[in-house]
């Protein structure tokens, strides 16, 4: 643990927080029990009490229906309370033994998520999700539904013998327990299986709490996916464990017409997003402003590289330091970050320092790099994932020289921030020089007339790469290929310049925001 437990009149050490996100959240639920915890906007808080009672109860039903410490439970919800207590209460009953949760994408590919987690339940809202039911039953795997009565008590629909209450404080839980298991988000390749610890979810959080201050007085809305590790490590475990609140929109998901309503009427003081979402907040400002926006300490934004243009009409916009992170399924999210502006200056265009594990850029042949010299971006520390599952080849390549290889070429400045230059399967290769297709996003974006922007490299017979490009204009924008050539060449060396630009009114992305390069090449390359 790299930080201190922050509360109210009392610090816990170190050495005295516990090893555990399971012992983390019971240690918040005992400190601040009257305190927020959670709230669906316009509808209902849960207290840090009243949610760990909620959890401790989904458990007893979860053990007295035959789940058992090692069992898989699959759960598909979209940002619901539900979701929150089934997932916490697997961390109450069967991953103290060290049983595997995820949080499934919907709706696609359940056959393989559910297959390749070994799934023994799936579980989801009342409202059911049939993709992943039909995969279930062809896996003859159990489906359950789970629903929230009046804020007062969970339901699920699960067959029991007996209650199991007094059980679930009986388990003993281990740091080595396996709590969670996700996919990669499969931006490049197959997506591939990541179990995760629960010493691994506690290091992270605590990291996160630790490198923006989090404390109980904090407040923020959440907007993206809860089964990917950005929403869930940094916008609810993070404030969970730090006795904070969050808040789900009433929507059950990110909805840009209530985001800024929720964020006042909750006090909050943050929020964390991908690039993506941040345009769409942009955009609306620009449409139709609120009369007042809420002081906030911070924007966060990551999963994706943010345009040095936008961060800088975020904070325009809405008065607060935006600080741009860098993370990662197998790190449990957090792996970098700019700091707070009492703790120091952030910089456009870099994901700050390392955050509570070790960094290092080394070469092809496992050698470190000084400071200005690029090379590939490895970690190791107690937050990241000691390999994935039943895929020797993946864990062959990703752990080299005694580090994790995240495959993400970078390097460090004089000052120690980390600037990334994209990923080593994405670089363009154009007649031997390395282009990296975020720079030229940059400045793609920082146009005036553009909203979004991808930058991607096709087969050229000449310099075996060429760069092109794909762009969503303004809306009432008549921007066209040359003027976009004409700002590139104005911005970048001739080099980089983007030999053909594609209009479309719509990009491929992950279900959490990030633009999927691969396939938007994949797409316009087709055509030509």
């Amino acid at each position: 643990m790299l930080s201190r437990f922050q509360c109210r009149s009392q610090q816990i050490t170190m050495q005295q927080a516990p090893t555990t996100l399971t012992g983390l959240l019971h240690r918040v639920a005992g400190i601040f029990p009257s305190r927020r915890a959670v709230s669906v906007s316009g509808k209902f808080d849960l207290t840090h009490s009243r949610l760990h009672h909620l959890v401790e109860l989904a458990a007893s039903r979860l053990l007295s229906a035959g789940i058992k410490p090692g069992d898989v439970v699959a759960l598909t919800f979209p940002n619901t309370v539900e979701f929150i207590i089934t997932f916490l209460g697997r961390y109450s009953s069967a991953s103290h033994g060290g049983a595997i949760e995820r949080g499934l994408h919907p709706p696609r590919s359940s056959s393989f998520y559910l297959s390749d987690s070994d799934s023994k339940l799936l579980l989801t809202s009342k409202e059911g999700n049939e993709p992943a039911q039909a995969a279930a039953s062809k896996l003859n795997i159990p489906h359950a539904t789970a629903w929230l009565a009046e804020a007062e008590e969970l339901s699920l629909s699960l067959s029991s013998t007996e209650s199991a209450i007094d059980s679930v404080s009986e388990i003993a839980n281990d740091a080595s327990d396996v709590a969670l298991f996700l996919h990669t988000s499969g931006t490049t390749s197959r997506p591939k299986g990541v179990p995760l610890t629960q010493h691994n979810l506690a290091s992270s959080v605590e990291n996160i709490k630790s490198v923006y201050r989090l404390t109980e007085s904090d407040s923020t809305v959440i907007v993206l996916p809860l089964f990917h590790v950005h929403g869930l490590l940094a916008a609810l475990l993070s404030s969970l464990a730090a006795g904070a609140a969050v808040v789900l929109p009433e929507a059950g998901r990110f909805s840009a017409s209530t985001f800024w309503s929720d964020m006042a009427r909750y006090d909050a003081t943050w929020y964390t997003a991908v690039p993506t979402v941040h345009q769409i907040v942009l955009e609306r400002h620009l449409k139709n402003a609120e009369p007042v926006y809420p002081k906030l300490r911070f924007i966060r934004s990551c999963s994706a590289s943010l345009a040095p243009a936008i961060l800088e009409r975020l904070e325009e916009a809405f008065g607060a330091p935006v600080l741009e992170a860098y993370a990662m399924t197998e790190a449990s999210h957090l792996m970098s970050s700019n700091p707070l502006p009492e703790d120091g200056p952030h910089r456009a265009g870099s994901v700050g320092k390392p955050v509570g594990q070790e960094m290092v850029i080394l070469n092809e042949n496992g050698e470190i790099q000084k400071n200005e010299v690029k090379g590939e971006v490895c970690i190791r520390g107690p937050n990241v994932t000691k390999g994935y599952k039943n895929n020797p080849d993946a864990n062959d390549s990703a752990f080299q020289f005694g580090w994790f290889h995240t495959g993400d070429i970078g390097f460090f400045d004089s000052d120690g921030y980390l600037h990334l230059v994209g990923r080593i399967k994405e670089l363009i290769n154009r007649g031997g020089e390395k282009i990296s297709p975020i720079e030229v996003d940059a400045v793609l974006l920082s146009h005036p007339d553009i909203a979004q922007a991808v930058a991607f490299g096709v087969p050229d017979d000449k310099y075996g790469e060429e760069i092109n490009c794909a762009i969503i204009p303004k809306e009432g924008s008549n921007i066209d290929e040359a003027e976009v050539q004409r700002f590139s060449k104005k911005n970048l060396a001739a080099f980089k310049v983007p030999k053909k630009v594609f209009f479309t009114d719509s990009l491929p992305k992950t279900a959490t925001g990030k633009i999927l390069r691969r396939l938007v090449a994949e797409h316009f390359v087709s055509q030509t």
